[in-house]
């Protein structure tokens, strides 16, 4: 995302990028981050919340609207509700092509 987000900014459009590794902005070279602790996968939060995915794209935007510095990295006051290990990833029913693939082994 960092090289990205550096050929869309040397177009003249800025860009933020939502990331729960903060760490690795200076290795990447992302042009502004809004550093979020969420699951990987889950960065703007858990499925079917869009509550709290509106919540964090707002804030995002902010981040974009109100950095100074080139590689600034603003911390989001979100943090997730859960531990890691109790989060559902998916859906209870699979997707429609995860069924096809998953009928596919079982036959195969």
């Amino acid at each position: 995302m960092g090289l990205v987000a550096r050929v869309i900014e040397a177009a003249g459009i800025s860009t933020v990028i939502l990331n729960m590794m903060p760490a690795y902005q200076p290795t990447v070279g992302a042009p502004c981050v809004a550093a979020v602790s969420h699951p990987f996968g889950r960065p703007y939060g858990d499925v079917g919340d869009a509550d709290t995915q509106r919540v964090v794209l707002r804030a995002a935007l902010n981040v974009l609207a109100t950095a100074r510095t080139p590689g600034q990295v603003v911390h989001l006051p979100f943090r997730w509700s859960e531990e890691p290990r109790a989060t559902t990833w998916g859906p209870k029913e699979p997707s429609p092509i995860v069924a096809l693939m998953l009928k596919g082994r079982r036959s195969g």
